[in-house]
């Protein structure tokens, strides 16, 4: 089973890219190096306080998969830097 989910943030306290590049970067490799998924900056790149990151997970149940892109998710929530405003899933 394959989980997808999208999820854009709100970056209030950066005032330029090289500022956000450091955000993201920080969070995706924890993501990266705790959570069984990967991630990746799918829009927004040109805008210095929004983001939008894309979450894939393969396992071989959906209960697995979807559980680990939460756990990924919330652990991204947990940032006091930035703040949730979308987020989507999908199941493939």
């Amino acid at each position: 089973m394959i989980v997808y989910a999208e999820c854009t943030f709100f970056i209030p306290d950066v005032h330029s890219l090289k500022e956000k590049r450091s955000v993201l970067k920080r969070m995706t490799d924890r993501v990266k190096n705790e959570f069984n998924v990967s991630i990746a900056e799918i829009d927004h790149q040109d805008l210095w306080q929004r983001t939008t990151l894309a979450l894939v997970s393969v396992a071989s149940s959906k209960e697995a998969s979807e559980g680990e892109v939460r756990r990924a998710i919330r652990f991204l929530e947990s940032n006091p830097e930035w703040e949730m405003t979308e987020q989507l899933f999908d199941y493939y």
